[in-house]
């Protein structure tokens, strides 16, 4: 039952005695060694709040099956809309799988969570608690037991965790403790890039007991990135791709379709072609950026707040 959940949330997010926590004095989910995610490269996608981390997400994902990789995106976001553009409706999510057996998660089958999208990428909406209660850590951490236990992840070349907006809480920073690679998308105005500079601050904290590190900027619905680079040069950080404000990308969120379905288009291609280039870069390997965040004051004096 749903008590249940918030019961066991609560539990999973208790400091454990002789864990160096990730911040100063915070409660953190910290996650059972038996459940880290091998085999595969993870991918952590942050940003602001309706930055377009999900359409972001979701291209990416398509550009690595394209390439022939075996893709697994999960959404972690309560309103679960990170995958509806590759299976063209919003998926019943793990919480709600959980529901219908009175969360007695042996009896849930893959097909019961796991769902097929566009080009072979394997979707997975883990939902979230009922507002309020709960703790977000416990709910990604149940998604990746469900995917252990029975398997799906054996057969992933890549994950990709679609998070909710700004990292506010330990809950919601629970996958970088299964990435080794973080991406922040932004855009270059300083809302996002105040929400980008805190991002920052918890993949820091979380780098000091986990794998995790800064994979590199994207920026997003942004003409130009002057604001963006003046940062990324004074924090450690670069841009790893940019996609400008295209009508085409608002459209295809509204067909509910990846930009790779969309009617070709020189423009349509330059965008595809940034993210299989991304895509490639990645699946490369990238050198992990050593960013230091700023200080609220700091980055409002920055950015020329008055």
């Amino acid at each position: 039952m749903m008590q249940d959940l918030v019961k066991l949330g609560a539990a999973a997010a208790a400091p454990k005695r002789g864990i160096q926590l990730d911040g100063d004095g915070s409660v953190q989910y910290h996650p059972k060694d038996s459940l880290a995610i091998t085999g595969a490269k993870v991918f952590a996608v942050y940003g602001k709040g309706g930055i377009g981390k999900s359409t972001t997400s979701s291209n990416l994902s398509v550009a690595f099956s394209k390439l022939g990789k075996r893709v697994l995106q999960i959404g972690c976001d309560p309103k679960h809309d990170s995958t509806f553009t590759l299976t063209k409706k919003l998926m019943p999510t793990v919480i709600d799988a959980l529901e219908t057996v009175d969360f007695h998660s042996e009896e849930l089958r893959p097909e019961d969570f796991v769902y097929e999208g566009y080009n072979g990428v394997m979707c997975v909406e883990a939902g979230g608690p009922p507002a309020g209660t709960g703790c977000g850590g416990y709910v990604v951490g149940q998604t990746v037991k469900l995917l252990k236990e029975h398997h799906l992840l054996e057969d992933t070349d890549v994950v990709i965790f679609d998070v909710l907006g700004d990292v506010v809480c330990g809950g919601f920073a629970a996958p970088l403790q299964h990435a080794q690679r973080a991406l922040i998308v932004t855009a270059n105005d300083f809302d996002s890039i105040f929400a980008m500079n805190r991002i920052i601050a918890a993949i820091q904290a979380k780098a000091k007991n986990y794998a995790v590190r800064l994979g590199g900027v994207i920026a997003n619905r942004s003409a130009a990135t002057d604001q963006i680079d003046r940062f990324n040069a004074a924090t450690g950080l670069d841009k790893v791709a940019h996609f400008p404000d295209l009508d085409v990308i608002r459209r295809s969120r509204l067909k509910k379709s990846t930009l790779f379905e969309m009617e070709p288009s020189p423009e349509l291609e330059k965008v595809q072609n940034e993210y299989l280039q991304l895509a490639a870069r990645l699946w490369a390997g990238t050198v992990p950026f050593e960013a230091i965040a700023m200080r609220d004051r700091e980055i409002f004096d920055f950015l020329g707040y008055d």
